[in-house]
């Protein structure tokens, strides 16, 4: 996901340790986390689950989600792709349910837009540097679904996008069925916008749950698909993936990544997450 607009809430997630990480926050004795009772102390090697949102009840935990509503505009209509969604926080669009959560892109006459969809975002409710995230999903069916899991920079309000730095786990809909990306956002010396996007073609995306990995060191962004590494990225300090990042959820319609076509015969389909765990 590319060039949007973001007016978000809340709190931080830091790393475990007294010395001074880069999001400025300690951890008590216990390694309890900022808002967050854990138990755990992290030993750095991705072994161990800090946090983990499994989605159960059912309602959304508003002290972590909370939705982004609209089209983009007026300031980047479309979402600065060209997508055909309108976000809403109905639950038509988002729903907890029995164990999963469940975004849904729908063909409906909403807000002068052909569809509905959900966008959900943690920024400032739960932000996080460095460590394994896996993510359980499966996928919508359909030609111009545009599921996405991704992070950006928590700092976007100051320096803006890509500056910001932008961290796409899981993209799909730019290609055959199956096709699954994963794609490092950033700003070259001059300012201007590069990526650097890997690829892997999976079986039964919207039909069976998949593991969508991403380890993320100091050094090194790496992704996975059920364990499959697919695209590496390796980190230098005057990038902007040595900061938090906060974490987004959603399924757009149409837009630049879709070769801007949509089935006709498209009427609704969801993206269901089973779980995030994040590990330090």
């Amino acid at each position: 996901m590319k060039n949007l607009k973001y007016l978000l809430i809340g709190l931080l997630f830091v790393a475990c340790g007294g010395g001074g990480d880069d999001d400025g926050a300690d951890l008590d004795t216990n390694c309890r986390f900022v808002g967050i009772e854990t138990g755990v102390c992290p030993t750095g090697d991705f072994s161990t689950l800090v946090w983990q949102e499994e989605f159960d009840g059912t309602a959304l935990n508003s002290t972590i989600w909370q939705y982004e509503i609209g089209d983009g505009c007026p300031d980047l209509c479309g979402w600065g792709n060209n997508e055909q969604q309108y976000y809403t926080n109905r639950i038509d669009n988002a729903r907890v349910q029995n164990g999963t959560l469940k975004i849904t892109a729908k063909r409906e006459n909403y807000e002068n837009k052909d569809f509905t969809s959900a966008r959900l975002i943690t920024k400032n409710r739960f932000e996080f540097q460095y460590g394994r995230v896996e993510i359980r999903a499966k996928l919508p069916v359909g030609q111009g679904t545009w599921p996405a899991l991704w992070l950006l920079g928590k700092n976007i309000d100051q320096v803006s996008w890509p500056a910001c730095g932008e961290i796409d786990i899981m993209e799909h809909g730019n290609g055959a069925r199956g096709l699954i990306s994963s794609t490092v956002h950033l700003q070259n010396a001059d300012g201007n916008h590069r990526y650097s996007v890997g690829r892997q073609n999976i079986q039964n995306e919207d039909t069976e749950f998949h593991v969508y990995r991403m380890d993320w060191s100091e050094s090194r962004l790496d992704f996975f698909v059920d364990d499959v590494r697919h695209h590496g990225f390796s980190l230098t300090e005057n990038m902007p993936f040595h900061q938090p990042f906060f974490f987004i959820l959603n399924v757009a319609m149409g837009g630049l990544f879709t070769d801007n076509t949509i089935d006709p015969n498209f009427s609704a389909s969801a993206m269901e997450i089973d779980y995030i765990r994040l590990y330090k």
